[in-house]
């Protein structure tokens, strides 16, 4: 009998929670540096509102955590059966993602989602830690790095330091690729070492 997935919002909840007091920052301070208004912070703790890809990444940034930090449901077992239908989508302008697992292996982590580019807008990111790798399955995508631009198709692999800006649009929508974000477990955008979340979230 496999257990319910809990949902985005609850996983948010915790964890943001647990990070944002494993820095040091009181709402308003993480309200002040991500540029999220301290309500929806609020309410974000307590497992409200809607998480958007903008608002989970723009926390991951200013937390400088990775994002399965935040979005976490460890997963254990020989084996690991995550189905599709049962994963809550975090809707971005562009984008649709899937978060399907995180992988632990030695001091590097590992995130896979299914990954769908909308076609009605582009999808921007500021940066945020790791390096992104994407592999395309079906239409045509256009990735925008640090001012050099690349179209891939089904089978292409892009991958790119995901610390600096970019962009992900559809050519020929809609774009279903698998997204994998690669980090160190301590890495920050900065280089320094980040606090260790509390275990047992």
């Amino acid at each position: 009998m496999e257990d319910a997935t809990p949902s985005i919002r609850d996983m948010l909840a915790v964890n943001l929670r647990a990070a944002r007091t494993a820095r040091g920052l009181s709402l308003s301070e993480l309200s002040r540096r991500s540029g999220i208004g301290k309500a929806t912070l609020s309410q974000l703790e307590s497992g409200g509102g809607n998480p958007t890809i903008e608002t989970v990444f723009s926390l991951s940034r200013v937390l400088e955590v990775a994002i399965s930090d935040l979005l976490d449901q460890r997963a254990g077992g020989a084996l690991t059966v995550v189905r599709g239908a049962d994963v809550e989508v975090l809707r971005g302008e562009g984008v649709d993602l899937r978060p399907l697992r995180r992988i632990d292996a030695g001091d590097g982590v590992f995130e896979v989602y299914d990954q769908v580019v909308r076609g009605d807008a582009p999808q921007r990111s500021q940066g945020h830690v790791g390096i992104e790798h994407t592999i395309v399955q079906t239409g045509s995508l256009r990735v925008e790095v640090a001012g050099r631009t690349v179209d891939a198709g089904p089978g292409d692999y892009v991958a790119f330091d995901a610390r600096e800006p970019h962009c992900y649009t559809a050519l020929a929508a809609p774009v279903h690729s698998v997204l994998l974000l690669q980090y160190r477990a301590d890495e920050r955008l900065d280089g320094r070492p980040h606090p260790v979340l509390p275990t047992g979230r």
